[in-house]
């Protein structure tokens, strides 16, 4: 691991309202905390609610403090009561932040008409359903940010992956529409695309030493990304210092380019 990131400070962030799908575990927690600690009101959505309300926990001193929503973000009436309960409680959400989405591996000759609609329901849907529901109080506000998570993975074309690699590719089209259609509202769309990132989940599922090593031996920068790196990223087209950018994507990769 490389030393700690000190990330920058970005005085706008305070008290803004941001929504994080995906923030109990991986590289959805590590947004959560560093958006909390901008002093930014931070609501989170996860399917996973034990990692999610200890986390919650562990910022319970922050100011203020996040506050997490279990949801099944493939459940869309569940998705618009939870922002429509958020927004009344709260205030119009600020900055989304699409993250959640699961890498599940298969091979093609398993895929099932059901397996297909479930693989982007959990991966592509929601992320176009969340920008719709905040849409228009970022409208009424002024404008806003959504940033929509993409992959390195189907730019290089890795193995046992295609459902979730069409959902990423489509994505990068999603952004680029919402920030044609978005733009004139004030609100901003980009796609932050991580590199390999090893979470607990990728070293316990994917990852073994030898496999990360031969990403690192890939990358034009041998060292690891880190949730930090992403977090930064994330920070920053948040902030006003990005005021400029949209419709764009945005990679944290340090220049993997496969094998």
């Amino acid at each position: 691991m490389g030393k700690p990131l000190v990330f920058a400070t970005y005085p706008d962030l305070a008290g803004k309202r941001v929504l994080i799908t995906g923030g109990g575990t991986g590289i959805g927690a590590g947004i959560v905390d560093a958006f909390v600690k901008q002093g930014a009101q931070v609501f989170f959505v996860d399917i996973v609610e034990e990692a999610s309300r200890e986390l919650a926990a562990s910022l319970k001193d922050a100011a203020p403090a996040p506050l997490f929503f279990k949801c099944d973000l493939t459940d869309l009436d569940a998705v618009a009561k939870v922002i429509a309960q958020i927004e009344q409680d709260h205030g119009a959400i600020d900055v989304l932040i699409n993250n959640a989405a699961n890498d599940h591996r298969h091979e093609v000759k398993d895929v099932t008409p059901k397996y297909w609609d479930d693989s982007l329901a959990v991966n592509l849907r929601h992320q176009f359903f969340c920008a719709q529901a905040v849409a228009p109080g970022m409208k009424k506000a002024g404008g806003g940010v959504i940033l929509n998570f993409g992959s390195i993975s189907w730019h290089l074309a890795l193995p046992n992956l295609s459902l979730y690699m069409t959902a990423k590719a489509a994505i990068e089209g999603l952004t680029r529409g919402l920030s044609r259609d978005l733009g004139k509202d004030g609100i901003r769309v980009n796609t932050v695309i991580p590199g390999s990132v090893m979470t607990e989940r990728q070293k316990a599922l994917w990852h073994s030493p030898e496999a990360g090593q031969a990403i690192l031996d890939s990358q034009v920068l041998p060292q690891p990304v880190e949730i930090d790196d992403i977090a930064a990223m994330a920070l920053f087209l948040s902030s006003d210092n990005a005021r400029r950018c949209s419709g764009r994507d945005y990679f944290v990769d340090a220049g993997w380019y496969g094998a």
